[in-house]
């Protein structure tokens, strides 16, 4: 009889808001965050599950990104309190959060554009002796770890189809490839969280395949992933679980079937559809709503 998985835990999860789960690798609760008088966070509880991959959806301005800020110790939140692997983040700086073993990409990708690939792949690897002030100049107490760092960036390049371009600068490479690069340039510190920030924004067609087929991988590696997106299909096709936010708070989680039938999550995508992408709302329904609109005014 085949083991369970963390999917599997998840079958008997309640679908409701800041539901808890079996084995969470993040708890957050009462985090808000405040801009002028605009509330944009105001998450009562949040619980990621380990192991799975974790869609955050919801309408512009519904607070995703802000929340990932928070998380990751890009923004400090007003209250709240939250943690990673039991290991509390309040005032832990980003870099450190990364080290424990939650790192994140970006919307808009973070790539150093003067530098070849293989540059900004060393750049993520950790416990590097060469960078210490005191060790520089003694190549030969670190040469050897830097060795072992580029091949593993290698290899990483390798399995993001990129080694054809290690030498190139990163500035050369397409929207696309700069996202595989990131993605790739995250898992020089084997971490245990990826959290990717619309992975799909300016990707062409040709390598959403592919990006699709990566994130897959990393839950096939026992690795727990948290993206936001506005692709549907995709959130359709590799989410185990899916939460909704709008107005900064989280207004519904379940499967992505239970999501995507429920009454709240409609409502919040209906109520803010003229700042959302056409592919987050039902396209059929609302090119019918605009043909029967069209007819009421001819009869009229």
């Amino acid at each position: 009889m085949p083991a369970e998985t963390s999917q599997d835990a998840l079958a008997g999860v309640e679908n409701s808001p800041g539901v808890p789960k079996p084995d969470p690798i993040v708890k957050g609760s009462g985090i808000t965050r405040t801009f002028g008088g605009l509330r944009a966070v105001d998450v009562e509880h949040i619980e990621i599950q380990r192991g799975v991959i974790t869609a955050l959806i919801g309408p512009n301005g519904a607070g995703k990104t802000t929340l990932f800020n928070l998380l990751t110790g890009f923004d400090v939140p007003d209250s709240g309190t939250w943690s990673f692997n039991g290991h509390s983040l309040a005032k832990v700086p980003a870099y450190k959060v990364a080290r424990l073993g939650m790192v994140r990409t970006f919307q808009l990708t973070k790539v150093l554009s003067k530098m070849t690939v293989i540059e900004n792949m060393r750049l993520g690897g950790t416990g590097q002796r060469g960078e210490r002030f005191w060790l520089a100049p003694f190549k030969g107490l670190w040469s050897s770890a830097e060795d072992e760092l580029t091949t593993r960036a290698d290899e990483l390049l390798a399995r993001f189809k990129l080694d054809a371009k290690r030498e190139d600068f990163a500035g050369s490479l397409s929207g696309g490839q700069r996202k595989l690069l990131e993605m790739a340039r995250a898992l020089m510190v084997d971490p245990e969280l990826i959290m990717l920030d619309e992975p799909m924004a300016g990707v062409n067609p040709a390598l959403k395949q592919s990006l699709l087929g990566h994130v897959k991988s990393l839950r096939d590696e026992g690795r727990t992933v948290l993206f936001v997106e506005h692709d549907m299909d995709m959130v359709r096709d590799i989410s185990d679980w899916v939460i909704v936010m709008a107005q900064g708070q989280i207004v519904a989680e379940g499967t992505p079937d239970a999501v995507m039938s429920n009454q709240a999550v409609i409502d919040a995508y209906l109520g803010a559809h003229h700042d959302t992408d056409i592919t987050e709302l039902d396209e059929a329904g609302l090119e019918h709503e605009a043909e029967a609109e069209l007819d009421e005014g001819d009869r009229s």
